[in-house]
């Protein structure tokens, strides 16, 4: 099958372009940071506190 995602309601495919769209997380967690990505070579960038090394995050791209 294509990558397509079907309908809740009915059986009919959403194209992926118009299936990818902007959804709500609900995340549970210890604190929270909102920081803007900086370029680093070609690739990005997030600089956490030192208190988080070894600890698991997770990242949402809000824009």
């Amino acid at each position: 099958m294509p990558n397509t995602k079907k309908a809740k309601s009915q059986n009919e495919e959403i194209p992926p372009e118009v299936a990818r769209g902007k959804v709500k997380f609900e995340v549970w967690g210890e604190e929270m940071i909102e920081k803007k990505v900086k370029l680093s070579g070609n690739s990005g960038r997030v600089y956490l506190p030192p208190d988080w090394v070894n600890h698991q995050v997770k990242i949402i791209r809000v824009d």
